[in-house]
């Protein structure tokens, strides 16, 4: 099932703790727990070796287990606190594979929170590896708020966030902005061991769709989300 003979691992990582929406990793979305969407969508990939889901909650360790996902343990503690770095439940998942003997050339990272992916994204984005390549991020076109146009209040006033060079006219293109959306985060394992990051200014940007860009931190995305997902049924898995 390998790309090219490079092994993938595929890490979904799901707290149990989360202030914006409790419990949000196994709330059900259009029938099926949040998690499992992810789950399901790394299951469809042709080249994906191996999903591990990294939780500090049995009982996410449980609903995983129900989607035939086998998590031989829960996240240790002080790798899923608030503040701890992403890096580390990584790294730390890493080091449990290499101590079975198992060493991966990529990470794939599937936030649970972005459900929103199309049948074939994330075989799309690992085919645009290449030799050498430190890694894949998806990237949604910014619609509404784009820098030049947010805002931030001084002294009472409404003032602009970014000084715009006075040769722009309003009518004019302002350059399209992305922001990295958790659709997909693929990095070569050596290059994250090294850096800690998941992309950087090196990564190829994998682009998805206007109605891709959501991620859910709070009720008001996973409503989004859901009708999304009741609109789109026949794009997703």
């Amino acid at each position: 099932s390998m790309y090219n003979n490079k092994k993938i691992l595929a890490i979904i990582p799901a707290r149990g703790g989360s202030k914006g929406l409790p419990n949000k990793n196994i709330k059900p979305l259009c029938g099926k727990p949040l998690i499992g969407w992810s789950i399901e969508q790394a299951q469809g990939s042709k080249y994906i070796d191996e999903i591990f889901v990294s939780t500090d909650s049995a009982e996410i360790a449980s609903v995983a287990e129900s989607f035939g996902i086998k998590v031989p343990f829960l996240r240790p503690a002080e790798l899923a606190t608030d503040t701890s770095p992403s890096s580390g439940f990584v790294l730390h998942t890493i080091d449990y594979y290499r101590s079975q003997g198992q060493e991966f050339d990529y990470i794939l990272l599937l936030e649970p929170t972005s459900p929103l992916r199309k049948k074939e994204d994330i075989d799309n984005a690992i085919s645009l590896l290449k030799e050498g390549s430190i890694g894949v991020v998806s990237l949604g076109e910014v619609h509404t708020e784009h820098p030049f146009i947010v805002k931030v209040i001084e002294e009472g006033k409404v003032v602009p966030f970014v000084e715009v060079d006075k040769k722009l006219t309003r009518r004019q293109e302002l350059s399209k902005v992305y922001f990295p959306y958790g659709v997909v985060y693929l990095v070569e394992r050596r290059y994250f061991e090294d850096k800690k990051l998941f992309y950087s200014s090196e990564s190829t940007p994998y682009f998805i769709e206007r109605w891709q860009n959501y991620e859910i931190d709070d009720i008001y995305d996973f409503l989004c989300i859901e009708a999304i997902l009741n609109y789109k049924k026949s794009d997703i898995i």
